[in-house]
């Protein structure tokens, strides 16, 4: 147990425990793309094709380009005054990244940046030499790709040298594929591929055209569960998929190319799952990687679909509904709409965007956010993104101060949280699963949860079995927006809760009971990149021989 060695021998085995599930091409691609520089072709691009319909118009980006080199990413401004800027040391990487991604080229009110788009496509040639920095990584190249096609397809606007960049592009890009990465990146990749065989003809453009095909059918299958959930378990990852897919369908009608069955198939479940999976308020929960403003929105989406004549599911109604392939359990009525995290942390292979989270609630009243789990606001390997994955900043229980899965260097994890025993009962409103994340430490703790929805109440009933003394910690994080009123140490003490609901407060108690200690600490919520709201939190602690009953209460009034 890593807890026991010595610290070179932990450090190994967690390494063991992050690589064992790796797949040959992981360990192979990374070999490949850190020793392997292909040659690229500077033959003259192959002429456009002409497209037979006009691209539909699809989900409609924020902008983010606010001057001729201002910009403003992650809620972070910036100047991109110098050819330096493109790849400045002293800027977050995903910040650059969206800087490479030319996302503003369609967004709102785009037609009126057409010159400063221009401008900055020109400079992006001059001052990013081919295989060069962060824009030649593949992922900001497949997202450029795309948007530079899109911008042309609706404006007629790259001029011949854009065009000949974009041929260069999709050929480092061809030799450059990320099946070290695999997952949404390997997607995203594959979709450039399609645009560019699709945008151009010819024998080099087709063998583009059949990659991208071939990719994009494989990931489909394996990426998208039955249920229609995408597999790395991010309701924002699932977004961004979703999206994807209807770019692809959008590209091939503008080129009068037959779309599969199979995609409109996957592209109707993934637009249920998208229904069943967000709040009231018509935003994802955050379970795992999740942040608000990245990927489209469920009901932008929804409209892009039906502009592609693809029907779209009806409005989720009350009661439960178990997204099974996935993992998560979406239970409701006409005042609460609960989420509750029965889900593996996400692919053994591909566990970078996992939380520790597993068994977490979140939960809204009378359309407003109650309950919620820490959100997302930084990447990277730093310690606040490392806070802001582990167990302690989501709903649910922390053991000895370790994580229920051990992530570590901002996208891995060594063991894993398993569910065992998840069972849902619709006609009681109850679900109950547990899980063994725990029991690597000494005794063995089982974290086993019990979630109960009707009118008016929610109970939650925690056990963390097994034997020896344990420090055992429940959280429960608290919407900003929620007023609370500390009442005390007692027994049944716990807090009042005052629920903003549009020029009216409604109150919820919400009570702990157990052999606890209870206390409110100030935190912080993250519900964007680069944001953190301040706000409070529930903490109950027990430290004892094992096992141990918790059991909480949210009581309001109808």
């Amino acid at each position: 147990m890593h807890e026991r060695l010595g610290r070179p021998a932990a450090i190994l085995a967690r390494y063991f425990h992050s690589l064992r599930y790796l797949k040959p091409c992981q360990v192979g691609g990374r070999l490949y793309h850190r020793v392997y520089r292909p040659r690229l072709s500077r033959q003259a691009a192959p002429e456009k094709r002409r497209p037979v319909n006009s691209l539909v118009n699809g989900r409609v980006r924020a902008q983010t380009m606010h001057g001729a080199d201002s910009f403003r990413f992650l809620n972070e401004p910036g100047r991109v005054s110098r050819h330096e800027d493109w790849n400045d040391f002293g800027r977050d990487k995903l910040w650059l990244y969206n800087l490479h991604y030319f996302d503003d080229l369609n967004a709102v009110g785009a037609k009126q940046r057409r010159d400063w788009h221009t401008g900055l496509i020109r400079r992006w040639i001059e001052e990013n030499p081919p295989t060069q920095g962060n824009g030649w990584e593949p992922y900001p190249v497949s997202l450029r790709v795309v948007n530079w096609i899109k911008w042309d397809l609706h404006y007629s606007a790259l001029d011949r040298r854009a065009v000949e960049s974009l041929a260069l592009q999709l050929r480092w890009l061809r030799r450059r594929l990320e099946h070290h990465l695999l997952g949404n990146h390997l997607l995203a990749n594959a979709k450039a591929l399609v645009f560019g065989g699709l945008y151009f003809q010819g024998q080099e453009s087709d063998e583009w055209l059949r990659t991208g095909m071939s990719l994009l059918n494989r990931e489909l299958a394996e990426q998208i569960l039955p249920d229609g959930g995408h597999f790395e378990l991010s309701p924002m990852y699932h977004l961004i998929v979703l999206e994807d897919l209807l770019d692809v369908i959008n590209v091939r009608r503008t080129y009068d190319r037959p779309i599969p069955v199979e995609w409109l198939v996957k592209a109707q479940q993934m637009l249920r799952w998208a229904a069943v999976m967000r709040h009231p308020d018509g935003n994802i929960p955050f379970f795992n990687d999740a942040a608000l403003d990245i990927a489209g929105g469920f009901e932008a989406l929804r409209a892009y679909a039906k502009r592609l004549d693809i029907s779209t599911p009806p409005e989720v109604t009350g009661g439960g509904i178990w997204l099974k392939s996935s993992g998560y359990l979406r239970l409701s009525n006409d005042e609460a709409a609960l989420f509750f995290d029965v889900a593996a942390v996400g692919p053994d292979y591909l566990p970078g965007h996992a939380h520790a989270d597993t068994l977490s609630i979140e939960l809204s009243l009378f359309c407003q956010r109650v309950l919620v789990n820490s959100g997302t606001s930084v990447y990277g390997t730093g310690p606040e993104r490392q806070r802001q994955r582990g167990t302690d900043s989501h709903n649910t229980i922390v053991v000895d101060d370790q994580d229920s899965s051990e992530v570590w260097g901002g996208f891995r994890v060594a063991r894993r949280a398993r569910i065992r025993n998840a069972v849902y009962v619709p006609a009681d409103g109850v679900a109950v699963a547990e899980h063994d994340g725990y029991s690597r430490l000494p005794g063995r703790p089982i974290h086993q949860r019990r979630v109960e929805l009707s009118k008016g109440v929610l109970t939650v009933v925690d056990i963390v079995s097994g034997a020896r003394r344990h420090r055992v910690q429940g959280t429960w994080h608290l919407h900003p927006d929620v007023d609370i009123e500390y009442m005390g140490c007692e027994p049944d003490a716990g807090l009042l809760l005052r629920v903003p609901v549009g020029n009216e407060v409604r109150e919820a108690m919400l009570t702990v009971q157990g052999p606890v200690a209870l206390a409110v600490q100030e935190c912080t919520w993250h519900p964007e990149f680069g944001r953190a709201v301040p706000s409070r939190r529930l903490v109950f602690r027990y430290d004892g021989p094992l096992p141990v009953t918790v059991t909480t209460r949210l009581h309001w009034r109808r």
